[in-house]
């Protein structure tokens, strides 16, 4: 197993409802870990098998993954940046946890391939009342994330619910998957 030495702040490993999914990838299929920071999630996906983009304005929390087969680092900023650093790219799976921010949201839908996932989990309205973040900006309202992928994506899972591990927040997730082409 990969360990992350860098460890993530706050948390222990993979988030549960990444893990509940994580097995609805195809195959040994390409994974875009966004706003990675320790790499928690990519690196469960590398443990099966697939090979893994990290991807964040700071990569120093997966830099011990640095030369691994499978493995991609980008150092990209998703608010800043003048062009989309993952621009023309596709991916069996796309994960993002704990980040928010809404201009690019259509983009890293866009990044789920044909017959991809995606596993999308953050704060919601209501967190402020358990600490950071607190600023709307950065919190979801209510169904956000079901109507982000409203029409492009097929929703398997969805919830906006108070979690207490590891530690109390409220939470949106979802589990989506991208028709596949062949089918549609």
């Amino acid at each position: 197993m990969i360990e992350d030495d860098a460890g993530h702040k706050g948390t222990a490993g993979p988030s549960p409802w990444v893990r509940r999914f994580a097995g609805l990838v195809p195959p040994a299929g390409p994974v875009a870990d966004i706003a990675c920071g320790g790499g928690r999630h990519g690196r469960l996906f590398l443990d099966r098998g697939h090979p893994v983009v990290f991807a964040d304005r700071d990569v120093s929390g997966v830099a011990d993954l640095a030369g691994h087969p499978g493995v991609e680092i980008i150092a990209a900023d998703f608010e800043g940046a003048a062009a989309w650093p993952l621009a023309g790219r596709c991916f069996a799976g796309v994960v993002v946890t704990n980040y928010l921010w809404r201009p690019s949201l259509p983009r890293i839908i866009d990044l789920v391939g044909p017959g991809g996932l995606l596993l999308y989990e953050t704060f919601a309205l209501g967190n402020e009342a358990f600490g950071r973040p607190r600023n709307p900006d950065f919190l979801l309202r209510p169904g956000e994330l079901f109507e982000a992928v409203r029409g492009r994506l097929a929703v398997l899972a969805y919830e906006q619910r108070v979690v207490t591990e590891p530690k109390p927040a409220v939470i949106q997730h979802i589990a989506a998957r991208r028709p596949d082409e062949a089918t549609t």
